[in-house]
């Protein structure tokens, strides 16, 4: 029987492919508002969907179901689902037939969506939409172009394909990343441009994407000196007063895995967890670390009721629910897989 309660500001893991009994529990949590899939939560898509299901009926409204599905080196389920090529192939295509290029890019996220909403899934952390410079080791060929109209053009194809399966997109790694030499999920990343700088190249993507209404977005775990000593993900400079109200974003926020070596800034996990929330995160993200989750959910607990979850956190997480789930479509389907599969042939 479901548990009536509103969602929470913390999305966790899972360590299997079934719900255990401490998976149940934690998802009863009031703090809970969410579930991060991984490659060992899957086995093939019949699976997946048992599980989301499981999920699903633990809660009501359900929590919020995601998983990274970005194609090329970032796919967490593969058995029984398309392989889907990296961002960089889209870029390779541009170069010298843009037109084709974008629909490739809406072709693959109508792809990717529909696959994963046909095993209940609400949504993947998907585009990035840095641009990739020549210096991030963690961007590179996941970067949907070299310049920011040629990132806002593929991604932005992307996104509406994804749309048209009904699924929503999440924009990352707000303000940008790809100008930093560091890996965020090793060590904390200092970008020393200036403001103006960012403003005219690395942020032009996300702000035209929230100009066009982008759902959500996730930030970065990168101190930008110039304009805070704190990481994006845990600044209130950057959430509040450059994104909410410089740029007008209303979409959800939530925050990259808070157990990232660059997220070891924030404190402990309970700490992390209040400092992404406090700076403006709708939720919270912890992966691959059930102690941290636990002393996430312990910290909010109690105080949590009092607390209250953040004012528009209801409104936002519904624009993350999957609209339906998606009909077959066989004949769109083998277009697509044909068209891709000569893409990554070229």
């Amino acid at each position: 029987m479901s548990i009536n309660l509103p969602l929470g500001p913390i999305m966790l893991d899972l360590a299997g492919t079934e719900l255990t009994a401490e998976d149940r529990e934690l998802l009863s949590h009031p703090a809970v508002g969410g579930v991060i899939l991984f490659a060992r939560n899957h086995t093939d898509p019949d699976q997946v969907r048992a599980l989301t299901g499981a999920i699903a009926a633990v809660r009501d409204p359900a929590l919020l179901i995601a998983v990274d599905q970005e194609g090329g080196r970032v796919q967490r389920f593969d058995q029984g689902f398309t392989r889907l090529p990296a961002p960089s192939r889209f870029v390779e295509r541009y170069a010298r037939e843009p037109e084709a290029a974008r629909h490739l890019a809406a072709s693959a996220g109508w792809l990717m969506a529909t696959e994963l909403g046909q095993v209940g899934v609400d949504f993947s952390f998907a585009p990035v939409l840095d641009i990739e410079q020549g210096v991030s080791r963690v961007i590179r060929d996941r970067a949907f172009g070299t310049d920011a109209d040629m990132v806002v053009d593929l991604a932005g194809a992307w996104m509406a394909g994804a749309a048209d399966a009904g699924m929503a997109s999440c924009g990352k790694h707000f303000p940008g990343h790809g100008g930093v030499v560091a890996d965020s999920h090793v060590e904390l990343p200092y970008d020393h441009r200036p403001l103006a700088e960012l403003q005219q190249q690395d942020m032009v993507p996300f702000a035209r994407m929230i100009a066009n209404g982008l759902p959500a977005l996730m930030p970065s775990h990168v101190i930008y000196t110039a304009v805070d000593d704190r990481p994006a993900g845990f600044s209130r400079i950057w959430l509040q007063e450059i994104l909410r109200h410089g740029l007008g974003f209303d979409g959800m926020l939530f925050s990259d895995d808070l157990d990232m070596g660059a997220a070891a800034a924030g404190g402990g996990f309970g700490e992390r967890t209040l400092a992404a929330l406090e700076a403006g995160c709708d939720m919270a993200v912890i992966c691959n670390n059930r102690a941290g989750v636990i002393q996430a959910v312990d910290t909010l607990g109690a105080d949590y009721a009092s607390l209250g979850p953040a004012p528009d956190l209801a409104r936002r997480t519904a624009r993350m629910v999957r609209r339906s789930r998606p009909e077959p479509d066989p004949a769109r389907r083998q277009q697509v897989l044909e068209a891709l599969s000569a893409l990554e042939t070229e």
